[in-house]
C-alpha cells in the first residue's frame, strides 16, 4: 500500500519549520536537491520506495517540531 503524503506545499512547511534544507532532505533520500524542490511545487511526485522513505521521513519532522 502507498504510503499518503502531505500536499507539497505542506511537506515544504514541514521541512522548513523542522529546519532542514532541501540539500539535507535529498541526501537523507539520496535523489537531486532539485528532486525535492519539484516534489515541493508539486511539479513531480515520488514514487515507489523513495515515496515510502520521504512520507517516513516528513512523519518524523512533523513529530520532531510538533
Amino acid at each position: 500500500m502507498a504510503k499518503r503524503l502531505p500536499a507539497p506545499e505542506v511537506a515544504r512547511m514541514i521541512r522548513i519549520s523542522a529546519g532542514v534544507s532541501q540539500t539535507r532532505l535529498a541526501q537523507e533520500l539520496n535523489v537531486h536537491r532539485m528532486t525535492v524542490a519539484r516534489w515541493e511545487t508539486g511539479k513531480r511526485r515520488p514514487r515507489a520506495q523513495v515515496r515510502v522513505k520521504y512520507a517516513d521521513l516528513l512523519d518524523q519532522l512533523r513529530r520532531e517540531v510538533a
